[in-house]
């Protein structure tokens, strides 16, 4: 029989819980079938003691499994499916350092601010952990995410009810951006004639030089671009924007996203602290430097480090930052209950997920008061904020979206090759004085190049040029198999999209796009287009860079299904391998906290089911294993008859859960496999599993039910207890031994 092999990552948080639950069904299922399953441990804390091999003992030490993966991507035979991990932050890689120091392994401190050279090599280090690490090895493949055809069937017929209506009476929630001097307006984009070497070099206004990268080989017909975000001009953003929320009577939030753009965005989000709160961080200055305190972490980090103060001066501190909220606007709350703002860590608030929510809670975010209520939204740059804004502007006009009866947004995103990995890489920089910062070619001819200030963000970013051929490829190919009109979501008038326009017309050119719609927009126009379809109930293809591929395969499917969770994402590798990722991740810490509170897991894993079944195809098409055929069918089969039958885990705590869901999909699974006739051994195989599930259904829900209302002990959050966290996660001992004895 050929064998083929499967790698699940191990990942963190929920979707980390709900595998437990999960591959053992998995295993068992695909015992015997040529198809191997093995984990591939990718998350924060495998990540960090990888980092580390000299300071562990060898029961300790971990092998680079990322690095791994990313090596087999450039293999035909790769199938690798991809569970939402952490895009750390650095209050995540500090929290997740400590756990590990507690367990006992001899991981050294984050250096914030490194003192020598020492210290700038370690923060150099564990700068390969911190933001989006993962994606950007793994995803040698551009996006095809959709919705399947069962989960959009599903979401239509039975709605999710977290729609909350647009006021009648109007909204004043609105996109607040800036409109000069931001990454937008500054950037300078151009496409490469051939290879080449480059480096990034800053010259202060008295002629001293800077390298500050060097040595970057540059492809042929590569897309570089170089953007400035001016920190004056932001600030005087934040600033005039605080003062029309406090007037119009508007909560006050920020949406951006320090986790990948894990360099510019919690700059920005730095400055957007130390104006809201200034008054009392500028007062208490000395102080706050000399204890080591970063707004670029929020006023978390303030807050924290202020028992390293004499209590006086600290409980004046404290009350200088309570002051502040008598005489600012309202903020968004994360949590109002422990206070929590949307400026307390930079991690809370993610755009792709918070904007979402805005628009299905009608314009609204959490006040202090626990109640919903109108706010502005604070997106500083205009590459991506006037989308947002328009979204929210045609709500005011036409009301909410109807999951009932709305159409679909799928996306093909250019993101292969680190394609646009916009300030999560080693490309961006504070500028250190007035100056200059070019992009400069054999020493002496500037490429690109850049006027700044003291303090201003500066981002250099490539495309390389295969990543786009494959992008157009992908598009027109999902055009002619959905029928839909295909609109790259492109804007002439910003430099990059400007050069990836030309390269879209060119290749566009290879295919015969007769009766398929392909057209090209900017970001604002393509959300009317596809607003129009969508509230007629039609289907719509966003072709993206990779920015607007995370917003966007994140707004539609929270407003269409309630979850992303729920998406399929399939990233058919340029070599001829696959990448199935199985949706967001964003929830995933509170999923964690109710489970260890209560005992409950309402982690949907239905992004890990429907993963499964094109890795299974996959497997069928590559070796031709066709039982893997047939367990791809029947799994597909089983995923209807489980959204069907309303199996998704519930949000209260003693009702069924993610264990609980994931027992159904292992019934319906075993019953489709049993009804089916292509395979008689499998056939035969399943009847006697799916019988004594079923006759045992009772009991394992009753087991699977008792096993909550108790707070849980899984030994750890970043790195969980196995045995334990197994434990909590396979309860019933009743299903157990039906499928070990399977």
């Amino acid at each position: 029989m050929p064998s083929a092999k499967i790698i699940w990552t191990k990942i963190d948080e929920a979707p980390a819980l709900a595998t437990y639950a999960l591959l053992p069904v998995i295993q068992a299922y695909t015992k015997n079938t040529g198809i191997d399953i093995e984990i591939s441990d990718i998350s924060l804390a495998g990540r960090i003691i990888a980092l580390f091999p000299d300071n562990l003992s060898d029961s300790q030490k971990q092998a680079d499994a990322l690095s791994a993966l990313g090596e087999l991507t450039q293999s035909q035979d790769a199938n690798i499916v991809k569970l939402p991990n952490i895009s750390a932050s650095i209050p995540q890689l500090q929290a997740a350092i400590k756990e590990l120091q507690q367990k006992g392994y001899d991981i050294p401190e984050y250096p914030e601010e490194p003192s020598n050279d020492a210290e700038k090599a370690l923060q150099s280090r564990f700068a390969k952990v911190l933001g989006s690490a993962v994606n950007p090895v793994l995803r040698e493949g551009n996006s095809d995410r959709r919705a399947a055809l069962s989960v959009k069937r599903f979401a239509q017929s039975n709605p999710h009810r977290m729609m909350k209506p647009w006021p009648e009476s109007g909204s004043k929630t609105r996109v607040a951006h800036m409109t000069d001097k931001d990454f937008f307006a500054s950037e300078k984009s151009t496409t490469l004639n051939e290879d080449t070497t480059v480096s990034i070099e800053f010259t202060d206004d008295k002629g001293g030089n800077i390298i500050l990268k060097e040595s970057l080989a540059l492809q042929k017909g590569e897309v570089i671009d170089a953007s400035v975000m001016n920190v004056k001009a932001l600030r005087a953003f934040f600033s005039k924007t605080i003062d029309e929320a406090r007037t119009e009577g508007s909560l006050l939030s920020l949406h951006l996203k320090a986790t990948m753009m894990k360099i510019s965005d919690p700059i920005m989000f730095g400055y957007a602290v130390s104006v809201y709160y200034g008054n009392a961080l500028d007062k208490h200055a000395v102080e706050l430097k000399d204890i080591g305190a970063n707004v670029n972490n929020g006023l978390a980090d303030v807050e924290d480090k202020l028992d390293r103060l004499p209590v006086e001066k600290a409980a004046e501190i404290k009350a200088d930052i309570a002051a502040v909220y008598e005489m600012q606007p309202a903020l968004a709350m994360v949590d109002s209950r422990k206070g929590v703002t949307n400026l307390h860590v930079p991690n809370n608030v993610i755009i792709d997920a918070s904007m979402p929510n805005v628009v299905r809670d009608g314009g609204k975010m959490w006040n202090n008061d626990d109640a919903l209520q109108d706010t502005i939204a604070m997106i500083p740059d205009r590459s991506y904020a006037t989308m947002y804004g328009e979204i929210i502007e045609d709500c005011k006009v036409n009301g909410q979206l109807d999951p009932a009866t709305m159409g679909s947004v799928s996306n093909v995103g250019l993101m292969a090759q680190k394609a646009e990995e916009y300030g999560s890489h080693d490309k961006t920089f504070e500028a250190p004085g007035n100056g200059v910062i070019r992009v400069v070619e054999n020493g002496d001819t500037a490429l690109l190049e850049q006027v700044v200030e003291s303090g201003d963000i500066f981002r250099m970013c490539q495309t390389k040029d295969a990543p786009i051929q494959d992008w157009v490829k992908l598009a027109v190919t999902r055009a002619k198999v959905s029928g839909s009109p295909a609109i790259f979501w492109l804007d002439k008038n910003r430099g990059h999209d400007a050069e990836i326009i030309k390269k879209t017309a060119l290749y566009l050119k290879n295919y015969d796009l007769t009766g398929i719609d392909i057209q090209i927009q900017k970001p604002v126009d393509a959300m009317k287009f596809s607003l129009k379809r969508v509230r007629r109930g039609e289907n719509t293809i966003s072709v993206t860079g990779n920015v607007l591929r995370d917003y966007l395969t994140d707004l539609f499917p929270i407003l269409e299904l309630g979850t992303s969770a729920r998406m399929l994402s399939i990233v058919p590798l340029m070599r001829g391998g696959g990448l199935f990722e199985t949706g967001a991740g964003g929830s995933a810490p509170k999923h964690v906290q109710q489970f260890l509170q209560e005992g409950h897991l309402r982690w949907d894993s239905l992004g890990e089911y429907c993963a499964l079944v094109p890795s299974l195809e996959q497997i069928a098409k590559t070796s031709g294993n066709t039982k893997a055929t047939v367990l791809a069918e029947s799994l597909d089969e089983a995923i209807s008859t489980y959204l069907e039958n309303a199996k998704s885990p519930s949000r209260k705590v003693n009702e069924l859960d993610n264990r609980g869901s994931t027992f159904y999909l292992a019934l319906y699974w075993a019953q489709a496999l049993a009804a089916q006739d292509k395979d008689v051994e499998l056939k035969s195989r399943f009847s006697g599993l799916a019988q004594s599930l079923a006759d045992n259904e009772t009991l394992i829900a009753q087991e699977l039910i008792e096993a909550q209302g108790e707070a849980v002990d899984i030994g750890g959050y970043f790195k969980p207890d196995e045995i334990k966290t197994a434990a909590a996660m396979c309860p019933s001992k009743t299903l157990n031994a039906i499928l070990g004895a399977h």
